[in-house]
């Protein structure tokens, strides 16, 4: 299997409703979305967003309530962080933990989408991003 991520599915109650949270945060969902489903390009990698029923169906097998996934968008700087979680607050999220210091010196907060999807939006200053905004665990020594 190669190292990589490609693509991330949420199972959704409502597309519509969902789909507009996610461009209210900024993101533009891509032509080839339709009423049942929604994409979303990520750097490299593409948030799906599906009815649970739609899911359920191509699953084999039903879709509960959120996922126990933690997802992260890593942000250059502390500011960012903040930003991007009153963003997502006047989009309609639930904030799970408010923008704030960790114990290992980075910034973060926390949130879930309506459906219940944590995110964490976090600055980590040993976390390297490159010009596209993709974390980089490289070069050694960054954790």
């Amino acid at each position: 299997m190669r190292p990589a991520l490609s693509f991330i599915s949420l199972p959704v109650a409502d597309v519509a409703r969902s789909r507009g949270f996610y461009e209210a945060l900024g993101l533009r969902a891509s032509d080839r979305s339709l009423p049942e489903c929604a994409f979303f390009q990520l750097n490299g990698v593409i948030l799906g967003l599906a009815t649970r029923t739609a899911l359920a169906k191509a699953l084999g097998f039903p879709v509960g309530r959120g996922s126990g996934v933690l997802l992260s968008h890593n942000v250059p700087d502390s500011a960012s962080v903040d930003h991007v979680m009153r963003r997502a607050e006047l989009a309609g999220a639930t904030i799970v933990r408010p923008s704030g210091s960790t114990a290992w010196g980075w910034r973060m907060g926390c949130f879930r989408d309506p459906d219940g999807h944590l995110w964490e939006v976090v600055f980590n200053p040993r976390l390297s991003l490159d010009a596209s905004g993709n974390a980089q665990l490289d070069p050694p020594g960054v954790w």
